[in-house]
């Protein structure tokens, strides 16, 4: 991208999956995220059921608004931020960006690994919404950060005082298998980010494993946080730390699929599962977008 942070003009996108704010809105949601196909009703009252268990609503708007604020306020740019499944979808947001008269944008998406079924969706999404709403701003695409060296000091930062002791267990969301069937590299880049972590911290014992796997028939990719709990039962473990590297803030795959599923699975078979504080609006992880956000310059 001609140009830098120091030429007018200069600004920031940001992309999130985006996520219902009230239990009414999560059958609209869902529908946005399977394209508008019908779902099963038992995955919806199993979806709402998860909301409700977390008080009700998502804090993904809450935290990607305090990031944008946060890396605006470090950037001394112009931010915006759009979600692909939820308000402010990015169409919405780009008639922002239209009206801004911003003429370049580093766009990231907050998912530090790179697969064509996560932010290579994104890419295509903005770059819709960017024809459709005529902007001429140009865009320059972060497409991973998933070894940042501030991203992996944020998380060796945030995993540092539960570390000791424990053992820990990396984890990012799950894909199906066949994501991967062209090379893609979301597996190599989510194992990367976590043996970076583990290394920053000198960690004896460390795992790797799948999260959130998805309600449908596929075959995801693995292992599961499940066998990793069942194997560890079996060893004598008795504290583990649950790790996601593949996240950025607190959302449902955090509260309800760690906090709630896995630390009850975890007590049924004796071990005490924790988990350290999300990257949220750190500090270290606004300083690693700052500099995500210059490498596109």
């Amino acid at each position: 991208m001609k140009g830098g942070p120091d030429k007018p003009g200069a600004g920031v996108l940001l992309l999130a999956h985006g996520a219902p704010e009230r239990l009414e809105d999560v059958e609209s949601y869902l529908s946005f995220v399977r394209g508008g196909r019908p779902g099963p009703p038992q995955v919806l009252e199993e979806v709402r059921h998860r909301y409700a268990a977390i008080g009700g609503s998502s804090p993904l708007l809450r935290w990607t608004r305090a990031q944008a604020a946060a890396l605006e306020n470090r950037l001394q740019l112009p931010v915006f931020f759009g979600m692909r499944n939820w308000h402010p979808f990015i169409a919405e947001t780009m008639e922002q960006v239209r009206e801004s008269g911003v003429e370049r944008l580093a766009a990231v998406c907050l998912a530090p690994q790179f697969s064509e079924l996560s932010v290579g969706l994104y890419i295509k999404r903005t770059e819709e919404a960017k024809r459709q709403a005529g902007v001429t701003a140009e865009l320059a695409w972060a497409r991973s950060f998933h070894d940042a060296p501030l991203l992996i000091e944020a998380f060796a930062e945030r995993l540092r005082p539960l570390a000791p002791g424990r053992r820990v267990l990396f984890t990012a969301h799950s894909l199906p298998e066949k994501a991967l069937a062209d090379g893609d590299p979301y597996d190599r880049e989510s194992r990367a980010t976590a043996a970076a972590v583990a290394a920053r911290l000198a960690l004896p014992d460390w795992d790797f494993a799948y999260q959130s796997q998805g309600m449908t028939g596929d075959r995801w990719l693995g292992p599961t946080v499940e066998s990793c709990l069942d194997r560890y039962a079996a060893e004598g473990i008795r504290d583990v730390v649950v790790h996601p590297i593949g996240f950025v803030c607190d959302h449902i795959e955090v509260l309800y699929d760690i906090d709630i599923l896995f630390r009850q699975y975890a007590a049924e078979r004796g071990i005490s599962l924790s988990r350290p504080e999300s990257l949220n609006d750190s500090p270290a992880f606004i300083a690693a977008l700052a500099e995500v956000v210059k490498r596109c310059w």
